[in-house]
């Protein structure tokens, strides 16, 4: 899901980070279409930037998103972080400089669900182990996830196919 870093020369002490925070996380899943609860926003200050040759107020920031990004998408969206940066930390658009990932699902890992999301896991888990783990005659399950690898990824690993 969308993960926005920012990192910005601007010091945090006197900002109202709350504010910054609640603004992008709405502003990218508005954008982008993806809900609230699954945007991340890291905002990073006092960190020693200079652009442009100067250490003057500037911002730089990395937007990751599994889908959702495109030309279009990415105008607003830096539009908008830009509009937020500058008003709230004083970071004028000309010095904000934000690059776009577009990741595979498979690249990234979430590890949080809600309660029913993680029973309907375990129900289809264990159908799973009853349909098609319970049947098979091995001692350790080693064997039995070299089987499943084997007959998913169409490779040998030991096994003869006799076993079904």
């Amino acid at each position: 899901m969308p993960c926005l870093n920012i990192s910005t020369n601007v010091s945090l002490e006197s900002v109202d980070t709350s504010a910054v925070l609640s603004e992008t996380t709405k502003a990218v899943a508005k954008i982008i279409g993806k809900p609230e609860s699954y945007v991340m926003v890291v905002l990073k200050g006092s960190i020693p930037i200079s652009f442009g040759g100067t250490q003057q107020a500037a911002a730089y920031g990395e937007l990751v998103s599994i889908g959702g990004l495109n030309p279009d998408v990415n105008k607003k969206l830096s539009a908008e972080i830009s509009t937020i940066l500058e008003s709230k930390l004083s970071v004028p658009k000309s010095r904000f400089f934000l690059k776009f990932y577009d990741s595979k699902a498979s690249h990234c890992c979430f590890f949080s669900a809600a309660p029913y999301e993680s029973l309907v896991v375990l129900g289809f888990s264990l159908i799973a182990v009853f349909l098609f783990v319970r049947p098979i005659k091995h001692k350790n399950m080693l064997s039995v996830c070299m089987l499943c690898i084997s007959n998913r990824h169409g490779s040998d690993f030991g096994w003869n196919g006799s076993t079904f």
